[in-house]
């Protein structure tokens, strides 16, 4: 393995900075090539990054907390640990990012600062929109790519391209799914389905992304039918909660009928690792965040309700992207960029 430098956000998430700086050692003894820039308030992060050999500290201190509005956070808040490492990673620092804080505000600072690729369009350099992705698991037992799942609620025709494009190539590297089946999130899977929108959608997807299979419908996010779920931000993160919600449900239920008499307090104790098991895979904690792709530099946002599993994780999935040249082989997908 070759050495990479991250940024880990230690003001990120729910709990205590301890947990954070906890996920930081976890991290580095499993990879050890592995340089962390531990950024966050003086009085935690330089103690922390005297006492081990691979740490550094970059000192930040404001925080952009769940509460703040992201973009005037971004704008007021510039010595923030979200603001300063995206910095980093705009400067060369760093090669990465990590945090499990607010999903907004670190999105509006890595556009802002580790910055998009452009295109040219009318003789003006444009920004692409970057898509949140992340990767579910599904029944068939490997993981589905869905993006967006919530930067851009608005978008136009050839933003559906790009997150398809970008998308199967995150598929490949982080899934390794050799050749991904691309589809369109709509209400139905025949090619007259969908809204006006999506219908705009399809052909141009059918002429511009590898892989493309179609329309898909919201089941296949789960089913394993398609390995990439395309949609716009506002689809995308209906489509996720409500997948979410339905897996806590489900666990809730389960939980309640096993405990609720004798017999069924038995059975759990029989199947406790299936359950723990089943537990692990859908919290989440083990695919590291979901990632900002179309961006200059690799930023990966992780959970809020985060722990030491979910930071250590989150930490060396960073640098595993940044390995598999991520960055670059998600700008090859897409034609017509310029710098």
């Amino acid at each position: 393995m070759s050495k990479v430098r991250v940024c880990v956000d230690v003001m990120g998430g729910d709990e205590e900075p301890q947990v954070v700086l906890d996920g930081i050692d976890a991290a580095l003894a499993a990879d050890t090539e592995l340089e962390v820039l531990a950024v966050g308030p003086a009085e935690l992060v330089e103690p922390f990054a005297a006492s081990r050999d691979r740490v550094e500290a970059l000192v930040a201190p404001d925080v952009i907390t769940m509460e703040d509005d992201p973009i005037k956070a971004v704008m007021t808040k510039r010595k923030s640990s979200i603001v300063i490492a995206c910095r980093a990673v705009k400067k060369g620092t760093a090669q990465g990012f990590f945090s499990a804080g607010a999903t907004g505000a670190i999105t509006a600072a890595a556009t802002a600062y580790v910055t998009p690729f452009r295109y040219e369009a009318d003789g003006k350099r444009e920004p692409i929109r970057p898509c949140i992705t992340t990767a579910v698991p599904n029944r068939a037992g490997g993981l589905t790519v869905l993006c967006d799942m919530g930067a851009n609620p608005d978008v136009e025709v050839e933003d559906m391209v790009r997150f398809g494009q970008m998308g199967a190539v995150y598929s490949q590297l982080v899934c390794g799914v050799a050749h991904p089946r691309v589809g369109l999130l709509s209400n139905g899977t025949e090619d007259t389905k969908g809204s006006h929108f999506t219908k705009a959608c399809f052909p141009a997807m059918r002429d511009a992304v590898p892989g493309f299979v179609g329309n898909c419908e919201g089941t296949d996010l789960l089913a394993g039918t398609v390995d990439v779920v395309v949609t716009d931000g506002f689809a995308g993160n209906v489509a996720l909660k409500a997948t979410e919600g339905a897996a806590k449900m489900i666990m809730s239920e389960l939980k309640g009928a096993l405990l609720s008499s004798l017999s069924g307090k038995i059975a759990a104790l029989l199947i406790k690792s299936k359950l723990s098991a089943l537990k692990e895979k859908l919290s989440g904690d083990a695919v590291g965040g979901a990632i900002l792709l179309g961006l200059k530099g690799v930023v990966l946002i992780g959970h809020g309700a985060t722990s030491v599993e979910a930071v250590k994780n989150g930490t060396l999935a960073t640098a595993r992207a940044i390995r598999a040249g991520l960055v670059e082989k998600v700008a090859g997908s897409m034609d017509g960029l310029v710098e």
